[in-house]
């Protein structure tokens, strides 16, 4: 039991060390560290950070990107003809959404997509708390697979809550070597 007692000490020093000599990003104390990630939601036209094709043969979402990718490369160059595959090719690199848009309902079954409009908002997520920037990005580290590519981490600031300002204002000044584990007992030297 006495390494026990020894090893929470020293984790205590460590993650006051941590606590002390870590960025802040800007924040106020207390401060802690959470995951934001971006994801995609519908939009009003016109406000569109991309379009996406909705796909109501098949019930999916095709991004704008994918679905030229699928014609420019000959997957599906049987339903078109090679000036109408042209065409595509310079409205998507030289003209807006709207246009490739126009294209498709003239030259594709205007049934089959229709345009879904997304923006891209970022968000914290839920579920993470970590008391320095090293924990958050080891996190990152090791669930990669749950998050985006833009993922990163960032600091909040815990207002007004007076129980995580005193925990971190002890974490980061309670001088430890005040403390000495004796014979299954803490005593003050």
């Amino acid at each position: 039991m006495g390494d026990t007692v020894r090893d929470d000490i020293r984790f205590l020093k460590d993650l006051q060390n941590e606590l002390k000599t870590q960025e802040n990003d800007g924040q106020a104390a207390p401060r802690y560290w959470s995951i934001v990630d971006y994801k995609w939601i519908p939009t009003a036209e016109g406000h569109e950070d991309r379009v996406s094709l909705y796909d109501a043969d098949n019930c999916e979402t095709l991004s704008l990107e994918e679905y030229v990718e699928e014609i420019t490369n000959g997957e599906r160059k049987e339903d078109f003809t090679e000036d109408e595959i042209e065409e595509l090719k310079i409205k998507h690199e030289f003209s807006s959404f709207s246009d490739v848009i126009n294209w498709i309902q003239e030259y594709d079954d205007c049934r089959r997509y229709y345009p879904a409009y997304e923006e891209e908002i970022s968000f914290i997520v839920p579920n993470t708390m970590f008391l320095t920037k090293a924990e958050a990005k080891r996190h990152i580290k090791l669930n990669r697979h749950h998050y985006t590519n833009k993922v990163h981490t960032y600091a909040m600031t815990a207002w007004r809550a007076s129980k995580v300002e005193r925990l971190l204002n002890i974490l980061e000044t309670f001088d430890w070597e005040l403390i000495e584990y004796t014979k299954g007992l803490m005593v003050k030297i």
